[in-house]
């Protein structure tokens, strides 16, 4: 059979499941649920699906961008805003994400103390002059402990639909497989950092040779980066320009965090106030369940936890007349209420205020009266 009909039927079955742009930041996933960063910034991040994809990983507290095109980035940077959900719901760990206008063959003091940078697909896009910068800035003054860069191997071209030289009008080279890892290896050299090549994107069976359609070198540093030689290498002045920030809710907020509290309290004390009142009305009870949501835990757990806390008769829960009191010790004994407050006392300090108390503040009163007259 002729070579080039070959070709021509390679280029016409390979295809990627799922899309290679999906494994690439798969890719990037797998390894942050690896090795856990707290700081990861995603250099040319274009239309924020990577950050978008990352700001889900709970070990992230901060997110950044940087793209030279400052309007794909704005187009796309309301997608990492919080959500409704997120204001209900804070989560437990505090997450930044940020959007910088800039190149990456600039330095700037708001790229310092990054755990991963991810450079996925951007390399091929430098001029001569900025690839030539690249690894001064990323390796030399960034400086992070792990570096993924991923890059088109042009030895897979052939076997690409419609690819005649590059496979994108804005790419200024690719490289094939000895090009690029000889370019990583003495970038790797010269800042102490050790790399392995690795891709996505298979090549047909029998052409293992060509390697993977995406190659892929992930960079790790050597030794801890000295604080004091990169403090001296930070710039005076700031030179990328934020087009987004979000700051997400968080429990480690005290605003969030004594919002959840409250909120916890009231109904834990409200579950317990409906177990010692006579039997309330079905379509009360049907209202009571709607309030719940799925992060809240269920009548059997609150039945199952009170038959275990409610011991000692001086920390139950009891009726005097008109009003219902459900003492603060019970409700701290709960498991999520314990677990935001941490302590009896920051409990106390959260609710003043916000909570009817009794009068010598051990115990969350409720009235029966307005019950009465429903009923």
């Amino acid at each position: 059979m002729d070579k080039n009909f070959q070709d021509e039927e390679f280029a016409r079955v390979v295809k990627f499941t799922p899309p290679l742009y999906k494994q690439r930041y798969q890719f990037v996933k797998d390894l942050v649920e690896k090795y856990k960063p707290k700081k990861v910034a995603d250099l040319g991040c274009a239309d924020c699906r990577l950050l978008r994809m990352l700001k889900f990983c709970s070990c992230i507290e901060v997110l950044a961008g940087l793209d030279i095109c400052a309007s794909v980035m704005k187009e796309k940077m309301h997608t990492l805003s919080p959500l409704p959900l997120d204001y209900l719901q804070p989560s437990e760990r505090s997450l930044t994400v940020t959007l910088y206008h800039g190149s990456v063959a600039h330095k700037d003091p708001c790229m310092l103390g990054f755990d991963l940078v991810t450079c996925i697909e951007l390399i091929e896009h430098l001029e001569e002059s900025e690839l030539k910068k690249f690894p001064e800035v990323v390796f030399g003054f960034m400086a992070p402990s792990i570096v993924v860069i991923s890059t088109p191997n042009s030895e897979f071209n052939p076997l690409l639909p419609g690819v005649m030289l590059l496979r994108h009008p804005d790419h200024k080279f690719e490289w094939n497989q000895a090009q690029f890892q000889g370019w990583a290896l003495e970038a790797a050299t010269c800042y102490d950092y050790s790399v392995e090549f690795t891709g996505v994107g298979h090549p047909p069976a029998g052409m293992e040779n060509i390697g993977f359609c995406t190659q892929i070198g992930v960079f790790m540093r050597k030794y801890p980066q000295n604080d004091e030689s990169a403090q001296s290498e930070k710039p005076t002045e700031a030179v990328y320009k934020t087009v987004f920030k979000a700051v997400y809710p968080s429990l480690k907020d005290e605003k969030y965090l004594q919002n959840a509290v409250v909120n916890e309290v009231i109904f834990t004390a409200e579950i317990i106030r409906h177990r010692l009142l006579p039997k309330q009305e079905e379509e009360e009870e049907e209202e009571d369940l709607e309030r719940k949501s799925k992060f809240q835990p269920t009548v059997d757990t609150f039945s199952d936890c009170l038959g275990k806390v409610v011991v000692d008769k001086t920390r139950e829960p009891f009726v005097s007349g008109s009003e219902v009191y459900i003492p603060l010790a019970t409700i701290f004994s709960f498991p999520k209420v314990n677990r935001l407050c941490g302590t009896f006392e920051k409990l106390c300090q959260l609710i003043a205020g916000k909570v009817t108390l009794s009068g010598d503040g051990s115990a969350v009163v409720f009235s029966t009266e307005h019950e009465n007259e429903e009923n």
